[in-house]
């Protein structure tokens, strides 16, 4: 009881550094992240306007790594092997990372160096590309002066620039979702998953290779080839709203998505349900922190008194709600 005392009261003066979204709604007791109807949409990136110069040579190059990830430094890789399975970048920031809505990249260079609190530190642009290599990807870092280093960090310089300092665009932010009054339920995530992301990434969760063996048509969702369970798909509200924004990928759009907010949970639930499915071991604990831990991260110890479970899969309005009752904001 002493030490969870001492947590709160930590939390409690850590949380200058946990800054609210500036455009929010109030629903109850909860706070809910929404873009405002006056906040632009996401510009349009025209590869046109990349230069023909040397600088615009290694703007393309970020951009296949982008597409085309394994293709280069995967573990078949005809330049290099950093990648410890054969998925690319665009699988989860889509489009190259300007795709609105699905974890998008464009205002990146802007935004680093920037405090991470599941590294518990500031982290550099480049820091942050290759935490991306080693977790989702199960990789080792590039070197920070390689071509491939400097290809990535110029790119997203590139597009940084069609993105206007310091205004807000809708899509740089995940879609707002409305979080459910009851836990994100596996079994029903299980039926979803069996109707709607079967017939591409396989009853297994295994993906669809291509034929040359070398990365996927559809990738893998869980299993030895999939991502850790540190990557921010790993947690259940990031990947519903993701879900909820662009899957089924022919199907759904943001402005018209398929599955409900329900759903999305339900299907995230499922597939990231450690009890069901194997994973890549984490090379590194997340969240040194406790009381900087996302709610939705489900592995102990937490600066609360919901348990582990609770965390994982919700409901999740009470959690946000005992954070919010003292007067702290919770981070998902």
């Amino acid at each position: 009881m002493k030490k969870f005392s001492i947590a709160l009261f930590v939390l409690s003066i850590a949380i200058v550094y946990s800054t609210a979204c500036n455009n929010s709604s109030e629903k109850g007791n909860v706070k809910i992240e929404k873009a405002s109807d006056s906040i632009a949409m996401l510009p349009i990136v025209d590869t046109n306007q990349i230069p023909n110069d040397s600088m615009g040579n290694m703007i393309r190059y970020g951009r296949a790594l982008m597409l085309n990830t394994a293709y280069y430094i995967g573990p078949k890789g005809i330049v290099k092997t950093y990648l410890g399975n054969k998925m690319n970048c665009t699988n989860c920031h889509r489009d190259a990372g300007t795709k609105p809505f699905a974890f998008n990249l464009m205002k990146s260079h802007d935004q680093y160096p920037q405090y991470r609190a599941r590294e518990g530190k500031v982290l550099s642009l480049a820091e942050r590309v290759n935490n991306c290599v080693m977790r989702p990807h199960n990789g080792k870092p590039l070197p920070l002066d390689s071509r491939e280093m400097l290809a990535f960090l110029a790119y997203l310089k590139w597009i940084n620039g069609f993105t206007e300092k310091h205004k807000e665009y809708k899509g740089e932010k995940p879609l707002e979702i409305e979080f459910i009054d009851r836990k994100a339920s596996s079994e029903n995530g299980k039926i979803l998953y069996t109707q709607h992301c079967v017939r591409c990434h396989g009853t297994n969760g295994e993906g669809q290779m291509q034929f040359d063996d070398i990365t996927y048509v559809y990738p893998p969702l869980w299993g030895k080839e999939g991502y850790q369970p540190g990557s921010s798909m790993h947690r259940v509200i990031k990947q519903a709203q993701w879900l909820k924004a662009n899957m089924p990928h022919d199907s759904a759009t943001w402005q018209n998505p398929l599955l409900s907010d329900a759903e999305a949970f339900d299907v995230a639930a499922f597939v990231n349900d450690d009890a069901i499915h194997s994973r890549p071991n984490p090379k590194t604990l997340d969240y040194p922190n406790a009381v900087e831990k996302a709610i939705d991260y489900g592995v102990p110890p937490h600066a609360d008194t919901f348990s582990a479970s609770a965390h994982k899969f919700g409901p999740y309005k009470p959690i946000i709600k005992y954070w919010k009752e003292k007067g702290l904001y919770p981070k998902y």
